[in-house]
């Protein structure tokens, strides 16, 4: 692709995905770059190019596809006839940018809005300092998931402790159900709404921690596969942890799949089938629920089979991670104890539960439907009678 960064400190690109042309002549160009996965080439004008012409085409002729990248840039001449200009060949490395200044380090993709500081303030300081210990990349990542297991292990608590009294309000949840039955939805959630308000459990408390590890999860999504320090780097039978290990090759194109089978994807993929098995018999959930969480996975084979093994890696040691977490924290958590609280719960006036604002909402928003669902025949009875 072709990056570029204006004498405005704003940077932009074309040519990531798809082929592109931009002409700029409103605003001076500080550098341009064509960049490659590992290295990129850069053009510097530190007075600017005062026009660029900029073009990513793909060149198929000899039946392969190759990215050809132009820049026509225009340069005015110095007092003393020359045309100072700085050229740059550089490894993709954060750090070797950063040093360099001009904002060459925005060449390297650390994800959009939060994603982006995660991975500047937190992943890569954590990862440089791992380096210092010269280990194995494979043992580093190993070191980077434990480190980032421990880190979010309460939010890993919280979540367990949620599906847990989920589970253990079931029963009383199904009596609900047979008594008022699937064919009013909107009077069922409200029943549970009263369960939940009763028991103090909020039903929701499995999923925000979740949303919570999200970003973070993202992160990781862009920081291994541009990672310059794993190119190259073996770990057990992965010869190169910056792209797929071709496991098995087919010898042909599988649609959605590709032409080779990567080992790693595959026990990433097994690791979280594994994984919604039991995350389904902590949250006691039931229904086609219970089976959408299968379909995740296996989409993420197709899509993952061609990234890289040390990002696929680390997905598989971040499940592996989170069943040791959640096996420890079954032998903390009990639920007969559960039971007894949301049973003494159950006891305490309403005016000294906590109040929970997305409950209050969600309860209104049941009464209100149901009120309507009430009213809706008593009109079309008063248009029977007129």
């Amino acid at each position: 692709m072709i990056q570029y960064y204006d004498t405005n400190e704003d940077f932009d690109y074309i040519g990531d995905t798809k082929d592109n042309t931009k002409e700029i002549a409103d605003k001076k160009m500080q550098w341009v770059s064509f960049k490659q996965h590992f290295f990129s080439s850069l053009l510097l004008s530190k007075d600017g190019f005062s026009k660029s012409s900029l073009s990513v085409s793909t060149d198929t002729s000899n039946h392969t596809d190759i990215k050809q990248l132009k820049a026509n840039l225009t340069l005015a001449r110095s007092a003393d006839g020359t045309y100072p200009l700085d050229f740059y060949f550089s490894p993709n490395r954060y750090k070797i940018l950063a040093a360099e200044g001009h904002g060459f380090e925005k060449q390297i993709n650390l994800g959009w809005g939060p994603l982006k500081y995660i991975n500047r303030f937190a992943v890569l300081p954590v990862f440089d300092f791992l380096t210092k210990f010269n280990w194995n990349y494979g043992l580093i990542i190993l070191a980077l998931t434990v480190i980032l297991k421990l880190v979010l292990s309460p939010l890993t608590y919280k979540s367990y402790l949620s599906m847990a009294k989920m589970r253990v309000l079931k029963p009383e949840m199904d009596e609900i159900k047979a008594k008022v039955g699937e064919d009013n939805p909107t009077l069922l959630q409200q029943e549970y709404l009263k369960l939940y308000k009763k028991a103090g459990v909020n039903p929701l408390g499995g999923c925000l921690p979740l949303v919570l590890q999200m970003p973070i999860v993202i992160a990781f999504f862009r920081f291994f596969p541009g990672l310059f320090e794993l190119r190259g780097q073996s770990f057990l039978w992965m010869n190169d942890l910056s792209t797929y290990d071709s496991f098995i090759n087919f010898g042909f194109t599988i649609p959605f799949l590709g032409d080779h089978l990567s080992l790693m994807c595959l026990l990433m993929t097994i690791s979280t089938l594994i994984y919604t098995y039991f995350n389904n018999q902590i949250s006691g959930v039931t229904g086609q629920m219970k089976y959408i969480g299968y379909i995740t996975p296996i989409i993420f084979l197709g899509a993952l089979n061609g990234y890289p093994s040390g990002l696929n890696y680390y997905y598989f040691l971040a499940n592996m991670f989170t069943f040791l977490q959640q096996y420890i924290i079954k032998l903390m958590v009990d639920d007969k104890k559960i039971h007894a609280q949301i049973q003494e719960n159950k006891k305490k006036p309403e005016d000294k539960k906590k109040k929970s604002g997305f409950g209050a909402k969600m309860e209104e928003m049941m009464r209100v439907q149901q009120q309507a669902k009430v009213a809706a025949p008593k009109k079309e009875s008063r248009k029977l009678v007129n």
